[in-house]
């Protein structure tokens, strides 16, 4: 969990399909550029930035982690940075130095750069003229069977979409207005935001819609607000999540609408389904983190003993994203004031990427496999990483490579016509037996322990190389 995971397996289908989601229904050469690109980063590139050249001192701080240290190896000690306006003690944090990162974590966004600027690049060689062709013949191109048996459902009024559209945005503005001291987003971050989600959806909607994977837009948009409002977490956060989840939610809805389109579901009812959904989902998570944050002391803190289930991985990199890009800011972190300015670099490596694989598509037209490989997928393999780990990937990878032979291999065979359903099945699954371990054991105080759930079975991994480091008399790290 807290190394690179080299032989970490898992059946565990919540673990399988956390991440990456299902194995099952990613296209097989999808699965392919996600290994060959998991592959490259973990166990090439990571290994030799980290043991080879020490890139950034690595070896003073663990090779795999998203916590923030200071130069000495120790955590960096956030809240003696934040002044009681939740903004940056300027005075402190240079009294504390540099904020540093594991070099799994400061590499792991270099290749989010990479990715994000590969994907408009890519977009652009290989689907421009289509786009450009479609988007012409969008109101003289003939209905194919789908859309003609589709016609004999009423369609969605426009003003449905519009009105809630500007419900949305103007709720979104009055939080921004009124509760200004608490959200510190300005009124023109939240259309600034909007406006980078409308801009993306388009180009990510074809990555998604040809590989089963959604390259994120929240690295870059922390990345810009954080050159123009420094200092600010919740401005950075509040700007994040307006300009990716809105993006991404985006997608999410227009896969559906296509998953209804062929299963010929009247266009109302799924209008309004997701409609609904959205507002018992919303409710019932609020609640339940309100809950949470209530009722158990210290929830996501390092100082909750080793075997407590509240890790938290996921809130976690939210929150130190919040204090790279919006507290301390990109340019004290990724600027000439930091540590990383280098893999501003990784920009420009993504946007010539795709260029080199389309000049290789344009010299070798017969050979298929070129233009099968997919850079935004290849480099944001392992966007996830952290909060996921090792046994995520492997497992996905090892499963969805033994579904797509058999698919491959038995075309014409049962597993290939109820794949999806088996996908679903198994999604339903794990969400069923959730449901069924918290009433038999959760609520009778009672707990299952085996060897396959004690937890991290490697504790030295978390631990510096380097010599010297020495972490205190609490830390179960060597000294060297």
């Amino acid at each position: 969990m807290k190394g690179l995971g080299l032989g970490a397996f898992t059946l565990d289908w919540s673990t399988v399909s956390s991440f990456l989601f299902s194995p099952l229904i990613s296209p097989f050469f999808a699965t392919v550029n996600i290994f060959f690109g998991y592959v490259f980063f973990v166990y090439l590139i990571t290994p030799v930035a980290y043991w080879g050249f020490n890139l950034y001192n690595a070896k003073t701080f663990p090779i795999f982690s998203s916590n923030l240290f200071m130069s000495n190896g120790s955590n960096y000690d956030i809240p003696s940075i934040v002044n009681s306006q939740f903004e940056l003690d300027k005075d402190a944090y240079n009294q504390n130095g540099k904020v540093n990162l594991s070099i799994f974590f400061a590499l792991s966004y270099g290749f989010n750069f990479a990715t994000i600027a590969a994907t408009i690049t890519h977009v652009g060689l290989f689907y421009g003229k289509e786009i450009y062709r479609r988007f012409k013949a969008s109101q003289k191109e003939k209905p194919d069977i789908h859309t003609k048996l589709m016609e004999k459902y009423d369609d969605i009024p426009a003003w449905w979409f519009y009105s809630l559209m500007a419900l949305s945005v103007s709720v979104s503005l009055l939080l921004c207005t009124v509760l200004k001291r608490e959200v510190q987003l300005p009124w023109w971050g939240l259309l600034f935001a909007c406006g980078m989600a409308f801009i993306f959806t388009l180009p990510i909607s074809i990555i998604t819609a040809t590989t089963n994977q959604t390259p994120g837009l929240n690295v870059i948009t922390e990345y810009a607000m954080g050159l123009i409002m420094p200092g600010y977490p919740i401005a950075n956060v509040c700007f994040k999540v307006y300009g990716y989840m809105s993006m991404s939610q985006a997608v999410a809805f227009l896969s559906d609408f296509k998953l209804g389109h062929y299963m010929k579901i009247p266009p109302k009812s799924m209008f309004l389904v997701q409609f609904v959904g959205t507002i018992v989902a919303g409710t019932v998570n609020i609640g339940t983190a309100w809950w949470l944050l209530g009722s158990i002391k210290d929830i996501c803190s390092d100082s909750l003993p080793p075997d407590s289930p509240w890790t938290c991985p996921g809130d976690r990199v939210f929150f130190d994203a919040s204090v790279i890009w919006g507290l301390v800011g990109p340019r004290r972190i990724f600027g000439p004031a930091g540590n990383y300015g280098a893999l501003n670099w990784f920009f420009l490596i993504g946007a010539a990427g795709p260029v080199f694989v389309y000049a290789l598509h344009r010299m070798f037209p017969n050979q298929r496999w070129i233009p099968l490989i997919n850079l935004p997928v290849l480099l944001g393999a392992t966007a996830n990483m952290p909060p996921a780990t090792a046994v995520n990937y492997n497992s996905w990878l090892f499963i969805g490579t033994i579904f797509n032979f058999f698919v491959f291999r038995y075309r014409k065979k049962w597993w290939t016509r109820y794949n999806y359903i088996l996908s679903a099945a198994l999604d339903a699954g794990v969400a069923f037996m959730g449901v069924l371990l918290y009433f038999s054991l959760t609520m009778e105080n009672k707990s299952i322990d085996w060897w396959g759930t004690a937890g991290e079975h490697c504790p030295l991994a978390s631990c510096p190389t380097a010599r010297g480091v020495d972490l205190g008399p609490d830390s179960v790290c060597p000294v060297f």
